[in-house]
């Protein structure tokens, strides 16, 4: 009985299948090299002889998806000027208008519309997704702020600030109290155990 030995690069491509599908599930930090291996029917090993780190294997396929995308690839194809920047700044402004609009807006939308019908929100304002971007937008002047390796402003630990930062926005988007502790203490409990796994890879 003979075994058809499979090639390289299509036990390559085996390998970022199946990290695609753990690195959707799981996030990069959730997901290990065992668990893709696990994932693509073979030894840690083997996945190692492919890449050398869970890094090497996200980069690849990062990299791949960037050349998937025919517009991206024109962006990288342009001469450096004044011209290929104005081009570069529109379409990552449009590209992230796009995310929101067809993506993160009707999730956002109906989860908060969801929120209010279970009593757990307050409706407020007439346009939802303005929350979504008062969201955004007080999650990225945090950021701005921490940007230097000494942050400007001291916020203590950091599961302090994220707690404060996530009270301060569900209610600022319309959740009661009641509704943040329950589901955020939820959330934030299960942080813990997800970084337990991540440092296991």
């Amino acid at each position: 009985m003979s075994t058809l030995r499979m090639t390289s690069d299509l036990r390559r491509q085996l390998i970022l299948s199946a990290a695609k599908r753990c690195f959707a599930r799981n996030g990069f930090a959730g997901t290990t090299t065992k668990s893709v291996a696990a994932a693509a029917s073979i030894s840690e090993g083997l996945l190692f002889k492919h890449f050398p780190s869970k890094a090497a294997l996200y980069a690849e396929i990062l990299a791949e998806e960037c050349e998937a995308d025919p517009d991206l690839v024109h962006l990288l194809g342009m001469e450096p000027s004044t011209g290929t920047l104005v081009e570069l700044v529109r379409s990552m402004v449009r590209h992230f208008m796009e995310i929101t609009d067809d993506l993160i807006g009707p999730i956002f939308t109906g989860s908060l519309d969801r929120a209010v019908a279970a009593g757990d929100a307050s409706r407020i304002g007439g346009e939802p997704l303005n929350l979504f971007w008062f969201a955004h937008h007080t999650v990225l002047m945090v950021a701005l702020a921490r940007l230097p390796a000494v942050p400007c402003l001291s916020y203590g630990d950091t599961g302090g600030l994220e707690r404060q930062l996530c009270e301060f926005i569900l209610r600022g988007i319309g959740l009661n109290q009641t509704a943040i502790a329950s589901h955020l203490d939820r959330e934030l409990s299960a942080t813990p155990a997800q970084s337990i796994a991540a440092e296991s890879a």
